[in-house]
């Protein structure tokens, strides 16, 4: 039976609009894939531990000799990994929050990189690859080639290396400008904002819609 796990991390709540491309997605899934079943996962409202002096060090210590903040922490990534195991399709909601990732997205991917469970110890490969990553990110300003901030997005560009030890390969759509409708220095930019994010979601509706034949 397929499966989806569907990941949101923005805080902004019903304001989010990598959260209204995540829902739009995982309806779109639901309507392609009847009887799928979903595992949801909101990183803002429940945030994973980040790794620390006391519990990170247990991806570099056999599970037999952890001391019991280290198990726990192993427990919270064999989790993790179980639940990307399980999916067919991953929708990871990826807002730019100060120019880089949300610290509770950059928590999940560090709890992935797991020896043993996320990647072959010996070889090195990475043991989560065949499945779909669909990253829906959103950025409140413009980011492309020639812009004023072009370059200044280091949360893209930073994910399929952060993430590429497991064997995940993200995808990503994108909708930029988003500020614009509440920012009234950006009100000139409010249609090449729609243009985006309407872009965005005609990209999201085909991602699993029927090839016509012919």
């Amino acid at each position: 039976m397929p499966h989806l796990l569907h990941i949101d991390s923005s805080i902004q709540g019903e304001r989010s609009i990598s959260r209204r491309l995540t829902a739009r997605a995982a309806a779109a899934w639901a309507a392609a894939h009847p009887g799928g079943t979903v595992t949801y996962r909101d990183l803002a409202a429940a945030p994973l531990p980040h790794l620390d002096a006391e519990s990170g060090t247990a991806r570099m210590v056999p599970p037999d000799q952890h001391t019991p903040a280290q198990a726990q922490s192993w427990e919270v990534t064999r989790q993790l990994v179980a639940e990307i195991e399980q999916a067919d399709t991953i929708l990871l909601g990826l807002p730019l929050y100060n120019f880089g990732p949300p610290s509770t997205v950059k928590a999940w991917v560090d709890h992935l990189i797991a020896p043993g469970l996320s990647l072959d110890p010996d070889t090195h490969e990475g043991l989560l690859g065949g499945r779909d990553l669909v990253v829906l990110a959103a950025r409140g300003g413009g980011y492309g080639e020639g812009t004023p901030r072009d370059g200044w997005d280091h949360a893209q560009p930073w994910l399929p290396h952060g993430i590429s030890l497991t064997g995940l390969e993200p995808r990503f759509i994108t909708a930029e400008l988003t500020l614009a409708e509440v920012t009234p220095a950006m009100a000139e930019l409010k249609p090449l904002a729609a243009e985006s994010l309407a872009a965005a979601e005609r990209e999201i509706d085909g991602l699993w819609a029927p090839v016509a034949a012919g």
